[in-house]
């Protein structure tokens, strides 16, 4: 299993000691560096930025937004990453959600998983290079239809040549179509809450994917699961977890609507219903506090790696025997080398 590191989102500015962290990847042996988008900071300057000090780890996007950008304009900034990076660049993709979507973008998100599939067929058609593209889609159509705009566009071609047309690309999924429908069009899957318990459960979806998948597509044996794995480093168990559980609680509690917060939905799959509704009912109450304590040590091990780097070790063993082909480590920067170090990433 490789391991990857996560940078993360920006809360007020550029969070400490991450650029320093990943100028280390290379050195600790670590396979890819991931960096995140809300409503704040971008997910691809960072990436170019920081993956500028690196020369061997891969760079992906976990995740580039489908509302913030065009298709198009995605898969630009994609090739130009990928030629800038020498052929490291993962563009992952994910939906986000609807307060996101209709409140920073101002753009609809009903039905996105059709949105999605129409959003990555334009990003591999731009990749491809084989013809001016053209889309005649529900939520995407190039070019704009004679009767609208000016009658002007036309459909062309990108004007440079992607370094790889079969750079790949990753989508963020938690709801068991959209994990099927993942497995289908994408070359990887970039869970937030996997859980080893749960492994086959997550298979069986993946292998339901699998069998739609077009002729000439990614061979199933070659698609990665890069899963986001939070991780704390302490003297016990208990008082890492305790560093942990905000970020459960923000997810679980504040990163969604009341009846449209997917992520507390992926946590219910799991058998975290009960502890969900408490967390959102404190969260909603405005008490961050009582929210995070809500959050159980179980549901924690059963997602994230805390404790001495002993317990760290211990843990991750349970993940090697399941679909994840790269951890992605979500950690403080200054804990890297040592979490790296205790799950054998060095050299």
């Amino acid at each position: 299993m490789r391991i990857g590191f996560h940078t993360g989102y920006w809360s007020a500015g550029p969070p400490p000691g991450v650029a320093e962290a990943v100028q280390q990847c290379d050195r600790l042996g670590i396979d890819s560096v991931w960096t995140a988008e809300a409503y704040g900071s971008d997910a691809f300057t960072p990436l170019a930025w920081w993956g500028a000090t690196t020369s061997t780890v891969r760079l992906g996007t976990a995740v580039a937004q489908i509302a913030a950008r065009t298709p198009t304009a995605t898969a630009m900034a994609a090739l130009t990453l990928d030629h800038l990076s020498g052929g490291r660049f993962t563009l992952g993709l994910g939906v986000s959600g609807p307060q996101v979507v209709e409140g920073w973008y101002g753009a609809p998100y009903p039905r996105p998983l059709a949105r999605t599939r129409e959003f990555v067929a334009i990003v591999r058609d731009v990749l491809r290079r084989e013809a001016p593209v053209r889309a005649d889609g529900a939520f995407y159509r190039l070019p704009l239809p004679e009767g609208e705009g000016m009658g002007l566009g036309k459909a062309l071609r990108s004007t440079v040549h992607p370094l790889r047309a079969d750079l790949p690309i990753h989508l963020a999924a938690e709801g068991p179509k959209n994990i099927a429908l993942t497995a289908e069009i994408a070359d990887g899957w970039l869970p937030l809450f996997y859980t080893p318990r749960l492994d086959e459960e997550f298979r069986e979806l993946l292998a339901e994917g699998f069998t739609r998948r077009a002729a000439g597509a990614c061979d199933p044996a070659r698609f990665e699961v890069s899963a986001t794995v939070p991780v704390s480093v302490g003297t016990d168990v208990e008082s890492a977890a305790d560093r942990i559980r905000p970020f459960v609680a923000l997810y679980a509690g504040g990163m969604g609507a009341k009846g449209a917060n997917y992520h507390a939905n992926a946590l219910a799959r799991l058998g975290y219903a009960d502890a969900c509704a408490e967390i959102q009912a404190h969260w909603a109450a405005g008490d961050r506090s009582r929210a995070a304590a809500a959050v159980p040590t179980e549901l924690v091990l059963d997602v994230a790696l805390v404790g001495t780097a002993t317990d760290i070790a211990r843990l991750a063993a349970a993940w090697q025997r399941t679909a994840v082909t790269t951890m992605v480590l979500q950690c403080a920067p200054a804990d890297l080398p040592a979490v790296a170090e205790a799950l054998g990433a060095h050299g």
